[in-house]
């Protein structure tokens, strides 16, 4: 599966992936989302997140999110 990477512009640390360059699935409380990435099917994702579980959540629920951190200037 191709995991397409998107990031919500109303919350700027949050990230997600999808199944689809559109973003159907992704939460609306988070909109707009933007796509800024996919990860071809071959390929690992960002971070060390895992692959098997971003898939699970995507095929239950049509999306994973994740949080970046903040930079340490930022905390």
């Amino acid at each position: 599966m191709r995991l397409f990477i998107f990031k919500s512009e109303a919350n700027p640390n949050l990230r997600a992936f999808g199944a689809d360059l559109a973003g159907i699935a992704l939460p609306s409380q988070f909109r707009p989302w933007r796509a800024i990435g996919a990860v071809a099917p071959d390929h690992d994702p960002p971070h060390n997140l895992s692959r098997t579980e971003i898939e699970t959540s995507i095929n239950d629920r049509g999306f994973q999110l994740w949080r970046m951190k903040k930079p340490a200037n930022e905390a």
